[in-house]
């Protein structure tokens, strides 16, 4: 877990520049360093499964928001026949941004919940070693 967490931890950091011409990005920068921090954490083996939930259940919802929105995720998919999200580095239009935006929170979940569901696995292979002492 220590090499995957020092990986996106750089990674978020790199994605977290990228936002300076977004324009949104006192919304990006902060949602990727977040990411960044707590990956960073990890890899020096300090784990905090309470904030990885808040960003799991925080980005869920953001996730949510933009899929449904009138140009969001959903709107790219059945209105614009998923059409190439990558071809420039502009977002052409706001079906496209949104629909990056969704897949960067997409990113941060999965690697949030890595670490939360790494850090219960170990907190339960503690337990054991304790239970085994005792009996």
């Amino acid at each position: 877990m220590k090499i995957f967490n020092v990986i996106f931890a750089v990674l978020f950091v790199l994605f977290a520049a990228l936002q300076w011409n977004d324009p949104d990005p006192y919304i990006w920068i902060p949602i990727y360093l977040y990411g960044a921090i707590f990956c960073a954490l990890a890899a020096t083996g300090k784990y905090y499964k309470g904030w990885y939930l808040f960003g799991i259940v925080a980005c869920l919802g953001y996730a949510a928001y933009l899929f449904f929105e009138k140009d969001g995720v959903l709107s790219w998919m059945r209105d614009h026949q998923a059409e190439n999200i990558a071809g420039s580095m502009k977002a052409s239009a706001p079906w496209i941004e949104d629909t990056r935006e969704f897949f960067g929170l997409f990113i941060i979940i999965i690697v949030l919940l890595a670490n939360f569901v790494h850090t219960s696995q170990r907190k339960a292979k503690k337990m054991r070693k304790k239970m085994m002492k005792i009996g």
